[in-house]
């Protein structure tokens, strides 16, 4: 009984989306990109004769958390093609063209009759579920066409419907799994409670990614030129709630610091208020680039303002410290980018539900705050000695690293169970 309401829950979803559409341009996109979505996966596969597996993300940090795993696949198996989807159009739109996929769109929505067309016409020999992603009638159709599920890099907490006595429907979409890779001890006793055994400690693919992502970093002479070998202070992903303690923070800190703020979303008009606002001297990242720019003014500035996308995570390492956004609201930012160059981490108060920062709050490498005071004190203490928060956080990341290798164990093992594989050797 409780499907159709589920069901129901998503024919609304998709009205509500087509109501605001007009005038909210993720909500444009979402709908936009689902458009005639048979026909046109139809014509993308039209001449694939080769065997395809799929890769499902919500959105981009979901992406960056199973890029590692889709391109170890990738390399064990290169005769397969690989279809991505995304449910967010913030990580569609960035990631269209991503040539670690031979196919990249939107997932439609969980629908029963979507859900059996799309599996029909996929028809892969293996579905990859990302952390949080957990369709009903999706996972329905993959079962009913005995598709072996993975779900990687999953954590679990005891507030969630899996694990309520009345969620049994949710709990009942676990079982469809063959086999869930997690994050933490915790879920794996978590899962274990409510019967499920093909459950492995994995730890976060992320830790991979992040690993990866620092050995290709790239120079950014801008940002060298700035730091001018002083001590500096990255901000990554900020919001407004961030902006607004970080501003007379650094208004009031006195003692030698530059600070590079990369705003989570690019808005010129933002970006002005909060240089207004600060009484240091500002300059932005795309005033540097223009050919008759002085460099000395970029020597003299206090905080550089990055106005483009995709420059974070080299940027972490001009700094001996890291703020990371969006533990005041919207969802804390990924804190491992800045944790691997090995500096202490600073964020807001609602951090819990992140593994990684309740590990490096406990071992002494990372400071949740609330207020101005809060970040001064921490910061301050920080400022005078960091070097045990450094070499923490650089170890943390260091001794996680592995758990893409874990998944492709399983994928190894499932593999060779899938009658559709057997069937195409």
């Amino acid at each position: 009984m409780f499907s159709g309401f589920y069901n129901a829950g998503i024919v609304a979803y998709q009205i509500l989306l087509r109501l605001v559409a007009p005038f909210n341009t993720k909500a444009r996109q979402w709908v936009a990109g689902r458009q005639h979505w048979a026909t046109a996966l139809r014509n993308k596969l039209t001449d694939n004769e080769q065997p395809v597996v799929w890769f499902h993300a919500a959105s981009l940090g979901e992406f960056e958390q199973g890029r590692p795993v889709i391109e170890a696949f990738r390399e064990a198996y290169p005769t397969h093609k690989i279809l991505l989807t995304f449910f967010s159009p913030s990580g569609y739109e960035v990631r269209k063209n991503y040539e670690g996929a031979d196919y990249v769109v939107y997932l439609p929505a969980d629908t029963p009759a979507n859900a059996q067309e799309f599996v029909a016409l996929v028809q892969p020999q293996m579905a990859f579920f990302i952390k949080y992603e957990f369709w009903y009638n999706y996972l329905r159709a993959l079962k009913a066409a005995n598709v072996p599920i993975v779900s990687f890099s999953a954590i679990f907490r005891p507030d969630q419907l899996f694990f309520k006595p009345y969620g049994g429907f949710y709990k009942n979409m676990l079982t469809y799994f063959d086999h869930i890779l997690v994050q933490n001890a915790e879920s794996v006793q978590l899962l274990n409670h409510i019967g499920l055994t093909n459950v492995t400690l994995a730890g976060d693919t992320r830790f991979d990614r992040v690993a990866q992502v620092a050995s290709a970093r790239k120079a950014i002479p801008t940002a060298w030129l700035f730091k001018a070998q002083q001590p500096v202070l990255v901000v990554g992903s900020a919001w407004p709630e961030d902006m607004s303690v970080l501003i007379p923070f650094i208004n009031q800190f006195t003692q030698n610091l530059k600070v590079i703020i990369a705003p989570h979303e690019i808005q010129d008009a933002a970006i002005e208020k909060w240089r207004a606002e600060l009484a240091k001297k500002t300059i932005r990242f795309s005033e540097t680039q223009v050919p008759s720019f002085d460099q000395s003014q970029l020597r003299s500035a206090d905080c550089l303002f990055i106005d483009n996308v995709g420059m974070l995570s080299s940027l972490y390492q001009y700094g001996e410290f890291a703020y990371i956004g969006g533990a005041f609201k919207q969802g804390l930012h990924n804190i491992l980018e800045a944790a691997t160059f090995g500096m202490p981490l600073f964020f807001g108060p609602d951090y819990q539900k992140f593994q990684e920062a309740t590990d490096l709050v406990n071992e002494g490498a990372a400071f949740p705050i609330g207020s101005v005071a809060d970040l001064n004190e921490a910061f301050s203490k920080q400022y005078a000695n960091r070097s045990e928060a450094e070499q923490i956080s650089r170890n943390y990341v260091q001794r996680n690293i592995g758990a893409t290798a874990q998944v492709m164990e399983v994928v190894k093992k499932l593999m060779g169970q899938s009658p559709a594989k057997q069937t195409n050797n």
